[in-house]
């Protein structure tokens, strides 16, 4: 086994520890929490190592980097997660590789993955990011629509050809009333995702916590939980 491989092997066992022992606290079952390992920065050859430990969902959230790593790794049983802020103009390169993009957050990026996904006849699950930063009706920091647009939002991609509304997705924020608040923000998004259920029950994916706070996502019922650092190591400086 390389020393790449060893060490990765290592983090993936310790992340899986705390997922456990984070589910058992909450008294839920370990299979009810999907780890995405978000591979940003990281090479093609660390995604290719983490799948054949095992590692079935990775997350990216820059086309530029992600496009030709999702390439290079397409003979993988992978599905690749984009978590980034999504400009409309790459919507055409990130629809063909992406197997869920957990960024929708505005009509026109609705409207411009629809006409990809059926250009191309690929469906496309979509996850709504929710800004908890942002007040009812704004939009956060880093993206994401308020609470007060998720309705109209869900409407809208349940209703779009070539599109699937798989739930919903949250950063914890950095500002606001749930600055600091991990887990209070992750209940918050746990009750907005039972109001999306009650109109669209098929969308009950829950994307939140990462190395950070994994704890307090699967603590709220998160079911996916977005991890980095604590898999692949502290990202070196971007220039």
């Amino acid at each position: 086994m390389t020393d790449r491989k060893q060490e990765l092997a290592a983090n993936l066992a310790k992340v899986e520890e705390r997922i456990a022992a984070a589910c058992a606290a909450a008294g839920r079952r370990r299979d009810e929490v999907t780890l995405i390992v978000v591979t940003k920065t990281y090479p093609a050859d660390d995604v290719r190592i983490l799948s054949g430990l095992g590692v079935r969902h990775v997350a990216e959230n820059r086309d530029q980097d992600a496009a030709p790593k999702a390439a290079a790794c397409s003979d993988l049983p992978l599905s690749w997660h984009f978590v980034g802020q999504l400009q409309t103009n790459k919507v055409r390169s990130v629809v063909g590789y992406a197997d869920v993009v957990q960024s929708v957050d505005r009509p026109k990026l609705v409207t411009a993955l629809s006409r990809e996904a059926v250009r191309t006849g690929r469906e496309v699950g979509c996850l709504l990011q929710v800004a908890l930063d942002a007040g009812e009706s704004g939009r956060g920091e880093r993206g994401g629509v308020g609470p007060g647009g998720i309705e109209e939002l869900a409407d809208l991609v349940a209703g779009a050809e070539g599109l699937r509304l798989d739930g919903l997705m949250t950063v914890a924020p950095l500002t606001g009333e749930y600055a600091g608040r991990q887990q209070a923000a992750f209940e918050r998004l746990m009750d907005l995702s039972t109001c999306v259920r009650r109109t669209h029950p098929a969308a009950n994916m829950v994307s939140a916590g990462m190395s950070a706070d994994l704890e307090q996502a699967v603590a709220a019922g998160a079911t996916h939980v977005r991890v980095g650092t604590a898999v692949l190591g502290v990202r070196p400086r971007l220039g």
